[in-house]
């Protein structure tokens, strides 16, 4: 009942300062998906979080979702006098606080070993309850793994969530508390090879909470995982997020429902968005800039010559940062750098040395639109007048 009483309160304060959060962003779908916003990867009073679920699902409406997964940790209780351990109550309360919404919510777990593979999450589970942590001496307001544990003891809660049907991604693998005394220098080692080889690792975070992870950005484009952005979230996360937006993983799905972003995650139609950046493979983000950005052109001056007006008008939410090319100069615009702010037609100007050309490709880096750690998507437009 203290618990009870201290959650109440406490959901009280973080209502009031969720009214603070900026606004939703917006992206429209691609050529034949929707583009879906979801969240992975949370925590609740069922393991170590700090919230009730159905804050969740509150919060997730507020700022845009489309899917949530609340993933408990199967080897921890951080509320073991107040709560019976029941890892499959977090997605049965937060399901029934969602119905109204429409609000996809999954059922997942995260596998949290201090050793290799270290954390790792499943959703599209279908009993929490039943995957086993062999791996643990002691679950109750401690994490106590047992004194000798063997790879089949970490393996046997993989091949559990498999036998559900789960998909399996890596969590956080840059943290810093990866003990490379005992495991080496290379965090995706033997363990995650062998999970690769029996069909058990899908996909990664590039993106857990407010850090972007390059290493992990090279991982999913050399195995072809799926790339993902999740809060981790383990209190309220309008206070982490109070200047800015949460991360989100954007799937490309063929239709709105859970289905729906299973088949986009297993064939890896996927992005990241963080602070002011997406990250992705080139069809998926070439298709969405041209989802959110359309180009027209008109006539205009120059004072008293000749130029050729180019209006970018950019229908989404996020701010895309352009480094633009044409045969001709720009006015106005030291190394044909622009932001087109969202929801905002951006005009930009091109000396055309006293004639009015057809048409012309205007070709563009976006500087912020990843497509691997160290590339910027490039992109171009022929436009005509």
């Amino acid at each position: 009942m203290k618990l009870l009483a201290t959650l109440c309160l406490l959901s009280t304060a973080l209502l009031c300062r969720a009214q603070q959060q900026p606004g939703k962003t917006i992206f429209p779908g691609i050529p034949g998906y929707h583009t879906l916003k979801c969240d992975f990867h949370m925590h609740t009073v069922f393991s170590d979080g700090h919230v009730w679920p159905s804050f969740r699902v509150y919060e997730a409406v507020r700022d845009g979702l489309d899917a949530i997964a609340i993933t408990p940790h199967i080897d921890y209780e951080g509320q073991p006098d107040d709560l019976e351990k029941n890892y499959n109550r977090p997605y049965e309360i937060a399901q029934e606080a969602a119905k109204k919404s429409g609000l996809i919510v999954i059922r997942g777990v995260e596998i949290s070993p201090r050793m290799p593979p270290h954390h790792c999450n499943a959703i599209f589970v279908q009993d929490a309850n039943a995957i086993p942590a062999r791996y643990m001496k002691r679950t109750k307001k401690a994490f106590v793994m047992k004194d000798s544990v063997s790879r089949e003891d970490i393996m046997a809660s993989f091949e559990a969530v498999k036998k559900q049907g789960a998909f399996i991604f890596h969590n956080h693998p840059q943290f810093n508390w990866w003990d490379e005394k005992r495991f080496g220098h290379e965090r995706f080692n033997d363990a995650h090879q062998a999970l690769l080889a029996k069909d058990m690792l899908q996909g990664i975070e590039v993106v857990n909470s407010t850090r972007y992870m390059p290493y992990a950005h090279a991982l999913a484009l050399q195995y072809n995982l799926a790339m993902l952005a999740n809060s981790d979230e383990h209190r309220d996360i309008s206070n982490t997020y109070r200047d800015s937006h949460r991360p989100m993983t954007l799937v490309f799905a063929g239709e709105h429902s859970a289905a729906g972003i299973r088949e986009a995650l297993d064939a890896r139609r996927t992005a990241v968005y963080f602070r002011d950046y997406l990250a992705g493979r080139p069809a998926e983000m070439e298709a969405l800039l041209k989802a959110c950005v359309t180009v027209t052109t008109k006539h205009g001056k120059d004072k008293d010559a000749p130029a050729l007006v180019v209006l970018l008008d950019n229908r989404s939410g996020f701010p895309f940062s352009l480094r633009l090319r044409a045969p001709y100069l720009f006015v106005n615009l030291p190394l044909g750098r622009v932001t087109l702010p969202p929801h905002t037609v951006t005009e930009v100007r091109l000396q055309t040395a006293w004639e009015y050309p057809e048409k012309i490709k205007l070709q563009a880096g976006v500087e912020n639109v990843l497509v691997a750690p160290d590339q910027e998507l490039e992109t171009e437009w022929e436009v005509g007048w």
